[in-house]
């Protein structure tokens, strides 16, 4: 595997890939990896012949208060995984390199609706920075394919949309949940919590698990998320949100069948956030 850390090597080597006419899957993260990461590398093998992963805390879409400088780095460990996974070429840029003339008055992309309420109500901000970066990415790359994870369910809209939206010709392949053992969603985050708070966060996905199983039986929404706050503000979570809205993310109707159940909530000073699809009753 080669680590590229500039514009103009990326280029040469996927110009290198395109004249042997190779289909290129790019896989975007912000490093630390887990597990989950690497099963998107893993899709993004069946769906290319090269894998191309990039590492870059992206400064565009953290706001104010939040967890950029504590955010971890750990590179040579991110290079031992992704090679172990197959991928062929890491790009690893500065962020003088993406933004060369700084983020005063930078162009952004916004993709709007899609990209309102859930985490988009409680990050402002948030998306347009994960849309700026990833269509620069799109840009830089021009993948074929490019995978990303189902448990930001909502970046993957915005990312689906602005693949529609702008013309990008990459197919987005949605990778499902790597959970652990206890059900955890896997994110570079829950190494911020200590022993107790891991212990509790299992709770997330098996009060979404219950809430389904209720509302699949046909028990009113309304008062099924409200149980399910209350049982996650018993447990120790402080819930950000959570919301039931169709697998599209509009508000859900009496004809909604295909559904999503999306949750943030902290605990200690950890946000965590999940989600389970579900088919309402007719």
């Amino acid at each position: 595997m080669r680590t590229l850390r500039d514009i103009p090597a990326l280029r040469e080597a996927l110009g290198e890939y395109r004249r042997r006419g190779q289909r290129i899957g790019l896989v975007p993260t912000m490093g630390n990896l887990h597990a989950g990461h690497l099963s998107l590398v893993e899709s993004a093998r069946r769906h290319a012949d090269v894998v191309v992963a990039t590492i870059f805390v992206n400064p565009l879409q953290f706001g104010a208060g939040e967890d950029l400088d504590a955010y971890p780095r750990t590179l040579a460990d991110d290079q031992a995984k992704l090679e172990a996974a197959g991928c062929d070429l890491l790009f690893a840029p500065s962020d003088a390199t993406l933004y060369p003339h700084g983020l005063q008055g930078l162009a952004q992309v916004s993709v709007p609706v899609v990209s309102e309420g859930l985490c988009g109500g409680s990050r402002p901000g948030h998306f347009d920075g994960v849309a700026t970066v990833v269509a620069i990415l799109f840009n830089l790359v021009q993948p074929d394919v490019a995978c990303f994870g189902e448990k930001d369910y909502q970046q993957l809209a915005v990312i689906r949309k602005l693949v529609t939206d702008l013309h990008f010709p990459i197919e987005i392949v949605g990778v499902p949940i790597v959970r652990a053992e206890d059900g955890l969603a896997l994110s570079s985050r829950n190494g911020y919590l200590d022993a107790r708070e891991r212990a509790t966060a299992a709770e997330l996905q098996r009060t979404l698990i219950a809430l389904r199983e209720a509302l699949e039986a046909g028990a009113p929404i309304e008062a099924t998320l409200e149980t399910g706050l209350a049982r996650l503000r018993v447990a120790g979570f402080e819930p950000d949100y959570l919301e039931l809205r169709s697998n599209d993310l509009a508000a859900v109707n009496a004809t909604t069948r295909e559904a999503v159940l999306l949750v943030a909530a902290r605990l200690g000073k950890t946000r965590l956030i999940d989600n389970l699809t579900l088919t309402l009753p007719h």
